[in-house]
């Protein structure tokens, strides 16, 4: 991997195929996301057709040189109206790139990009066991508002859900 500064920016279509690589491992390897099956660019669209450039709604991408190391989301919470000023959030970095303070940045740059925005709280949902998530969302205000017990199963196991948010 090149040792070049990292760039964060708006995702393009261009990003589009690593961004669901990276996403793909963790449906492969980890309860992390309860998606079951892999993504195709087509599987995904509606996923990425609901980003702007402005708004509430952003997808952000870190590169390293050429490569895409990291994204962050902030996405509609639920779809009806009321919920319009609530966003979910998420981060995801390659398997590979932990622990090098990728995240915080990534997330710093998320927060920035829709500060200003008419968002009043954002939330994040974290299957346990995931400590590193969860320390990055109190190290950026969010609180744990509530735990679902077993609520998705993933390789043979129930997993709990925390849900953590925090005021814009």
């Amino acid at each position: 991997m090149s040792m070049a500064a990292p760039v964060i920016r708006p995702a393009t279509p261009a990003d589009f195929p690593a961004i669901i690589e990276l996403y793909n491992h963790y449906i492969a390897h980890t309860p992390i996301t309860f998606d079951i099956e892999p993504y195709t660019l087509e599987k995904r669209a509606p996923w990425f057709a609901q980003f702007a450039d402005e708004g509430r709604h952003r997808l952000l991408v870190m590169t390293v040189g050429k490569a895409l190391v990291g994204y962050a989301a902030s996405m509609p919470y639920r779809p009806k109206a009321a919920y319009i000023t609530t966003v979910e959030t998420s981060i995801y970095l390659r398997h590979d790139m932990h622990g090098r303070g990728y995240g915080p940045m990534l997330y710093q740059a998320l927060f920035d990009a829709i500060k200003g925005e008419d968002i009043h709280r954002a939330h994040a949902g974290i299957t346990l066991p995931n400590p590193q998530s969860i320390k990055l969302h109190e190290r950026f205000g969010f609180e744990t508002y509530g735990v679902q017990n077993e609520v998705g199963r993933k390789f043979g196991k129930y997993w709990d859900v925390v849900w953590m948010q925090k005021r814009l």
